[in-house]
């Protein structure tokens, strides 16, 4: 990564196990996708991640034992104090705004008309941020960025600097990452 990208970390660690926080926690990320545990887990991991300064987003679909309707969105946001959560449904989105929380609303290219249908759903839904899955689509990623108007986040399938480098170049604005030889 450049200097000037790497002097604002343009990463956000994805955590996919439980076994990553302790590398979430001692890492210079400043935002966590939460991606597994369970609502049992969820208050210590959310208070650990806050006490090392990261900023949370829970993706819904993802963790255990959260509803995804308005009340269960409230819930997290005033029982948990999320930052934010992460949801490939348009509603949950509405349910974060409503709720005082950021939003990332995930979606997935698999097709041309895939992508279409997702423009579509971020221009109604008005999330603060989109994550592109996968993010390894230079081309995509520039033609999405185009698209929306809110931030241009990308994840999976990077593996390497290089990888980065190329997804910021063309126009994404952060990565996620499980990887955490990127969090630093």
């Amino acid at each position: 990564m450049t200097d000037q990208k790497r002097s604002r970390l343009p990463v956000i660690a994805s955590i996919t196990k439980l076994e990553q926080i302790d590398a979430a926690v001692s890492s210079a990320v400043e935002r966590v996708n939460l991606m597994t545990g369970d609502i049992m887990k969820l208050r210590d991991i959310v208070s650990r991640l806050h006490s090392s300064g990261k900023k949370v987003f829970v993706h819904l679909e993802m963790v255990s034992g959260i509803g995804r309707d308005n009340s269960a969105v409230q819930y997290l946001a005033d029982s948990y104090r999320i930052d934010g959560i992460i949801t490939t449904k348009t509603n949950t989105v509405a349910a974060a705004r409503q709720a005082g929380i950021s939003s990332i609303q995930r979606v997935f290219a698999i097709d041309t008309t895939a992508l279409r249908t997702a423009v579509k759903m971020i221009g109604q839904a008005r999330p603060d941020e989109v994550e592109l899955m996968p993010g390894l689509m230079p081309r995509v990623i520039r033609d999405l960025k185009k698209e929306i108007h809110c931030p241009l986040i990308v994840g999976g399938f990077l593996r390497s600097e290089e990888e980065i480098d190329e997804a910021l170049a063309n126009g994404a604005d952060l990565v996620s990452t499980g990887d955490a030889r990127f969090w630093k």
